[in-house]
């Protein structure tokens, strides 16, 4: 019999317990364990199960998920992915920047120089819980950075600090020739060093106004959004001969929502709650490089 879903499990306090409770959960829905092996590393361990599924429909995944999830023990986290995007020869995966990709809030590093961090703070929170109109609110958040020297944008470059992993998540993609592309609703300005220091493929973020050296307060453009992420993930995909149900993305807010949804797998990293509970699969940990064990790559 062949596999068509994998189990992947990984988490920083897998225990024994945990892990037979995951497999009478798969076994009671009519899973059968095809065979089962462990990775990871000093950091966090990883256990793999191949399954044989009755029902690797859509649905029936989706079913699978929610009985899963309905019964996680603390300590790990599952994700149940279909086989063919395991070893799908050329993948693509999309992420997230803020919060994502690296570990803060652009916006909100931008508006410490203008003493307005705690009050942008308040806004992104609302925002990526889905509560705000992204694009107004990234307007409102964006206008107080009016009149700040355009240097400021130096100086938040040297802020920023990569995830846990992120490296050597998009290393591993590019090595074994899959396709890396990164959408963001932040700043190109922040974006683009980074997105060539890791070599990425394709990105995208929303361009800040800068007028005789300093920011204007507004965007240039259309914003990018929910549904510009969905946009760039499809075209991107397209471009590089691609199926949809080969992507892989990762993102943390409501804003990545239409993105997660359309990918062959969508993935909340560290999110919202409103994200994990649409999301195929979450990993609650900082380290991003857990996504090449969801992939296998």
């Amino acid at each position: 019999m062949t596999s068509n879903v994998t189990a992947v499990s990984y988490g920083l306090n897998m225990t024994p317990a945990g892990l037979e409770q995951l497999r009478s959960v798969l076994a009671s829905h009519g899973a059968e364990l095809l065979s089962e092996s462990s990775a990871g590393d000093s950091r966090y361990g990883v256990q793999v199960l191949d399954l044989a599924l009755p029902d690797a429909t859509a649905a029936g995944l989706a079913a699978l998920r929610r009985a899963v999830a309905d019964a996680a023990t603390d300590g790990f986290d599952t994700a149940l992915v279909p086989s063919g995007l395991r070893s799908a020869a050329r993948k693509l995966l999309i992420m997230d920047v803020d919060s994502t990709l690296i570990q803060q809030e652009v916006i909100e590093l931008l508006a410490a120089y203008a003493g307005k961090r705690e009050e942008v703070a308040a806004v992104t929170e609302a925002a990526m819980r889905g509560e705000l109109d992204f694009a107004q609110s990234l307007h409102a958040r964006v206008a107080v950075l009016a009149g700040l020297p355009a240097d400021v944008v130096h100086s938040v470059r040297k802020e920023v600090k990569l995830s846990e992993g992120a490296d050597q998540l998009v290393a591993a993609f590019k090595a074994a020739g899959h396709t890396v592309a990164v959408v963001s609703g932040g700043f190109n300005q922040i974006l683009e060093p980074i997105a060539g220091d890791l070599g990425l493929d394709y990105w995208q973020a929303n361009e800040l106004e800068i007028v005789d050296g300093a920011l204007t307060g507004k965007v240039l453009g259309a914003v990018v959004d929910r549904a510009a992420k969905e946009k760039y993930l499809r075209e991107w995909a397209a471009a590089e001969g691609i199926a949809l149900e080969h992507t892989i993305a990762v993102g943390d807010g409501a804003n990545d929502l239409d993105m997660l949804g359309a990918a062959g797998i969508g993935v909340a990293f560290n999110a919202k709650p409103a994200v994990r509970a649409v999301a195929d699969a979450a990993l609650n940990m900082p380290y991003l490089d857990a996504v090449r064990h969801i992939a296998r790559v």
